[in-house]
């Protein structure tokens, strides 16, 4: 188990979000599902015995936990999960997946997704183009990114070289 770990707030939705999202990532699964002991009181009124508390999954690798309440705390774009690309087609896909059936897009590299999470779909070359020694370079890389909603590296690319 991970020293930290992050645990993603859901308003009753928590189970169906992890298995959309480990259906996305290689290397993803879910490690446990807590269920309600008893019948919800207080602010989650409303909750059955056997239904869904808690989630341990695994997302590419990194280990994340998820918390079904009926008390709704929304995501904001104060957080958000990075995804490094290796190329093109993975932006593409994981941009595409996310955004479909009421995810929306954003700007430079970022949406939300049908849960509201916020993500960065960015492929991995864009931060070795902003720090690239050239800083005219990297300035246009900038200027390029800050333009796109979903991030295109060809364009970014040419825009480098001038």
């Amino acid at each position: 188990m991970d020293k930290i770990s992050p645990c993603l707030w859901f308003n009753g939705n928590a189970e169906e979000a992890v298995n959309f999202y480990v259906s996305i990532f290689p290397n993803s699964r879910i490690n446990e599902i807590v269920l309600w002991p008893m019948d919800g009181t207080g602010p989650n009124a409303g909750t059955r015995k056997g239904d869904v508390l808690a989630l341990e999954f695994v997302l590419a690798g990194r280990l994340f936990r998820a918390i079904n309440s009926r008390v709704a705390f929304p995501f904001t774009e104060a957080i958000s999960l990075a995804v490094a690309c290796k190329d093109q087609a993975e932006v593409d896909l994981f941009w595409n997946t996310l955004v479909e059936n009421g995810g929306k897009e954003v700007v430079c590299g970022w949406l939300k997704d049908k849960f509201g999470l916020s993500w960065q779909i960015v492929p991995q070359r864009i931060y070795d183009l902003l720090v690239d020694p050239d800083t005219a370079k990297a300035a246009r890389a900038m200027t390029a990114m800050l333009d796109m909603v979903k991030i295109d590296l060809a364009a970014i690319e040419k825009a480098v070289r001038g």
